[in-house]
């Protein structure tokens, strides 16, 4: 009779714990926990995205973690194309105008990506060269071979001119953050540093650094953004004049490019 009467208060205090388990596994998805690596990212660098401070941010076990996640290559490899995906996703290819604003607009998406998130440049290299397979490159390398195409560039020379567009981009975005790694945080200790910089470009000897010295104030007040900005138009004025988009007759529809 007691044990009759026990085992049903036994279930009653297990089931509120089973629901609770239950929850947190609805709870705990692969995009939550990418989304909280990116949090992770953003604040203390790529040192500080280890399993332990993901269960505690999540307030969950390691097992929960690897039951979404393999391992930390895949969840560095997934918080990267997340935030490349929210980038390119802010500048949509059929809101972009000719196939050079597209163009354009990646560009800045992924400085700014960059720029907003400090760790993003070497994942960006990381995945280029170790992973060329992978969501990242692959939707990078879509995004800008498809107007590239568009711009009448023939099919023979799509690779390499999509590719002299992405190593501009990356190594661009790379140099830009490590510039800023290693210079002064604020605008105002950034401006005292280009300052000082250019100072002693100007006091290099004129017969060994005639150039150095002409541009010393140019480099005084570039904005990296602008900079890099001219850099692509540079890079698609050279690609348009190599491969100059046919003229068509009147009435004339032109064929793709082949």
């Amino acid at each position: 009779m007691l044990d009759h009467c026990s085992k049903p208060a036994r279930m009653t205090g297990m089931a509120p714990r089973t629901r609770q388990s239950e929850r947190r596994r609805q709870v705990l998805t692969r995009e939550r926990i990418i989304e909280t690596a990116v949090e992770l990212l953003d604040a203390e660098g790529e040192d500080a995205l280890t399993v332990r401070a993901l269960t505690s941010r999540l307030a969950t076990g390691s097992g929960a973690i690897y039951w979404h996640i393999g391992n930390m290559s895949e969840l560095l490899e997934a918080a990267t194309d997340a935030v490349v995906a929210t980038a390119l996703d802010a500048h949509p290819a059929e809101t972009a105008g000719t196939p050079r604003d597209d163009i354009r607009a990646v560009a800045l998406g992924l400085f700014d990506a960059v720029t907003a998130h400090p760790w993003l440049a070497a994942q960006l290299a990381t995945q280029f060269t170790r992973n060329p397979w992978g969501p990242v490159t692959l939707r990078i390398f879509e995004r800008i071979g498809r107007p590239v195409r568009a711009l009448g560039v023939p099919r023979a020379d799509w690779f390499t001119t999509a590719s002299t567009l992405v190593h501009y981009l990356l190594g661009a975005t790379t140099q830009t953050r490590q510039s800023d790694d290693t210079a002064p945080a604020s605008a105002a200790d950034r401006a005292a540093f280009l300052d000082t910089a250019s100072s002693a470009w100007q006091e290099l000897d004129p017969d060994d650094y005639p150039f150095i010295r002409a541009i010393a104030e140019q480099m005084r007040d570039h904005d990296d953004r602008e900079q890099f900005l001219t850099g692509i138009d540079l890079v698609l004025t050279g690609i348009t004049t190599l491969h100059p988009a046919p003229a068509a007759e009147p009435g004339e529809r032109l064929p793709g490019p082949e």
